[in-house]
């Protein structure tokens, strides 16, 4: 076995922190994790004790491959070789998972490994912004930052958001991710012309010359006005502001107006991704 396991985020960081960097966009995900542990501490997820890898191709070989999880959420898989994703459903064999993301690729070899049936939950691409274009037309009102007389409302979103992705935990409390991503500046809201909030974006901090939007949420009353692409050209532009150079996101490919607005916003295909649940 080449992959090294570890419940240290001092560890992950000083075997994979170089290659995590060396390819931001396919480990986007694995860094915006790792710096929340960083800043607000191992449990920041949940009360258990998160789980990190990584993987050479040989013992004396760079670092080629990496996950984390933080449970109860999913296993997040980072850039690895096909075989790597084969190799890690060995590694883990006997650690029960609900779940696991990434790459298409690495996350259907992964699957094919496990004793477990998995089931498709979500069809995703990751995208980067090329050159920002504006909205046109440019929807109604103005973006501004979350407050924390937000903070009732966007919990609500994020509930909503979750819920129609089908990404829902049980018991899963949103509130401490709403109050300290408020706090940090990352949630971003488009109020209308009376002021009324009517769509978010999340924007996560700039790592390494990295950032990335999302979640993103309209209520569906106020859909089909353009408030997700004023937010998200708004959030965008935040990030670049921010010293960020690679900008990035990720769309349900079973949606096809986010994917269109997207791109009209600048945005271009990466690579697909999938979110795989697991049954016994």
């Amino acid at each position: 076995m080449t992959w090294t396991l570890s419940d240290s985020p001092d560890d992950f960081r000083a075997q994979a922190g170089d290659f995590l960097a060396a390819h931001r966009a396919e480990n986007t995900v694995l860094l915006t994790v790792l710096h929340s542990i960083t800043t607000n501490g191992p449990h920041v997820f949940g009360p258990d004790d998160p789980q990190f890898g990584w993987w050479r191709p040989a013992p004396d070989a760079p670092v080629a491959g990496a996950f984390l999880r933080t449970p109860p959420y999913a296993l997040r898989l980072g850039r690895m070789p096909e075989r790597a994703g084969a190799e890690l459903a060995l590694a883990l064999a006997g650690v029960e998972l609900p779940g696991i993301g990434g790459g298409l690729a690495q996350a259907t070899a992964f699957a094919a490994a496990r004793p477990e049936r998995s089931t498709l939950m979500a069809n995703e691409r990751l995208y980067r912004l090329g050159e920002l274009v504006d909205p046109s037309p440019l929807p109604g009102g103005r973006v501004r930052p979350a407050t924390a007389a937000d903070a009732d409302l966007l919990v609500e979103w994020f509930s909503a958001f979750v819920a129609e992705a089908e990404l829902a935990v049980p018991g899963e409390n949103h509130r401490p991710t709403v109050e300290r991503r408020t706090a940090a500046g990352d949630l971003h809201v488009w109020e209308d012309e009376e002021g009324v909030p009517v769509s978010f974006a999340a924007v996560s901090a700039v790592i390494g010359g990295m950032s990335r939007i999302g979640p993103v949420y309209t209520p569906p009353e106020h859909r089909g006005r353009g408030y997700a692409s004023g937010v998200v050209a708004a959030g965008s532009a935040h990030a670049l502001a921010a010293g960020a150079d690679e900008v990035l996101l990720f769309t349900d490919l079973a949606n096809p107006t986010s994917n269109s607005i997207y791109r009209k916003l600048g945005y271009r295909p990466v690579e697909d991704c999938v979110s795989l649940s697991f049954e016994a």
